[in-house]
């Protein structure tokens, strides 16, 4: 006997995300805009030939896409990923398929089981590879089900929003600019070994630290569209599951707790899960101060009243947990 699913939305609080999806378009066209200044900058005032230029570009952009053909693959390596038959936890194959229906995807993600005591979850994959959404080992041994739930929602939200592909493309802008700065850099650097008056070593070897340091900047600009992307994910497990932003947020808050309680055990024993952080829902090197949990929603509120510093989230893939368990309370009616 099939079960059929309802496709319908979770009713929810009216929340705008006008705002969110402004700030992405904004952040886009941001990086967009210096980049093009740059390249423009670069052909006319040291007369760079179109050729080298495009082939400069052509192999970034070859590699970016080299990287993101394989990339399942090492991460399939790197985790210990196999996939998760159904008769291991059917009900986990029926909250994905649920989710997936109701957020309009036109495929179910394969789901996978990373065999790490992290608690975590990523989402990942290719059009050659298929889509896939992994849970840790850990996650299933700490988090109840309906939290495990809401987890899978924001990991979908990733594959809904594309953002796998988003971040690519973004991220590819500043790869190109700091190759180009290093091409210049190099050329300059030897130039000034030849003492040629004319051989632009100088302004060759300036312009490749301008150009490094400009894309530094930019992945500045990278950060922040990562953490603007986790929001998004936040949002639509709270619109696509049944109270998805209470118990979002208190994955969240038990994800944190268990991390730092695991943390020098991972250090001890020489582990690092920092490699791909960027692909999980919570960063692991966020560190949490509680000690035990006495009541979960009153760890949540804790971490809410937490002020987050400016300079650590400037640096960071993940926005602030205060600031992001903040953001989901617009989600709870009466909040």
């Amino acid at each position: 006997m099939q079960v059929k699913y309802s496709t319908s939305k979770i009713p929810a609080p009216r929340v705008s995300l006008w705002k969110l999806r402004l700030s992405m378009i904004g952040t886009m066209a941001a990086i967009t805009a210096i980049a093009t200044l740059v390249f423009v900058t670069i052909l006319t005032w040291l007369n760079i030939s179109f050729y080298g230029f495009y082939g400069i570009i052509g192999f970034i952009v070859a590699f970016h896409l080299f990287q993101w053909i394989i990339g399942p693959y090492v991460i399939d390596a790197v985790y210990h990923v196999r996939p998760l038959s159904r008769h291991e936890y059917p009900e986990l194959h029926d909250i994905v398929e649920k989710i997936a229906k109701r957020s309009g995807l036109k495929y179910i993600p394969k789901l996978m089981i990373a065999e790490i005591d992290i608690p975590n979850a990523f989402a990942y994959g290719n059009p050659f590879t298929g889509y896939r959404v992994a849970v840790t080992r850990g996650l299933l041994e700490t988090l109840p089900l309906d939290e495990v739930e809401a987890v899978l929602g924001h990991e979908l939200g990733h594959l809904k929003h594309r953002d796998v592909v988003v971040m690519l493309m973004i991220s590819i802008i500043p790869a190109i600019i700091y190759y180009i700065g290093y091409v210049l850099y190099v050329s300059g650097w030897f130039s000034g070994f030849r003492r040629e008056r004319e051989s632009g070593g100088p302004l060759l070897l300036l312009v490749g630290i301008l150009l490094m340091a400009v894309s530094y900047l930019l992945n500045l600009f990278v950060f922040y569209m990562s953490r603007l992307r986790e929001y998004y994910a936040d949002s639509h497990a709270a619109l696509n599951v049944a109270n998805g932003a209470r118990k979002l947020q208190r994955a969240l808050a038990r994800i944190m707790y268990y991390t730092s309680r695991m943390r020098r055990y991972m250090v001890e024993g020489g582990k690092s899960y920092s490699h791909f952080k960027m692909f999980f829902i919570a960063d692991p090197d966020k560190q949490l101060k509680a000690r035990y949990i006495r009541d979960i929603d009153q760890l949540v509120e804790d971490i809410k009243r937490q002020k987050p510093s400016i300079l650590e989230e400037l640096f960071s893939t993940h926005p602030h947990p205060a600031k992001r368990l903040r953001h989901l309370d617009k989600f709870i009616t009466g909040t």
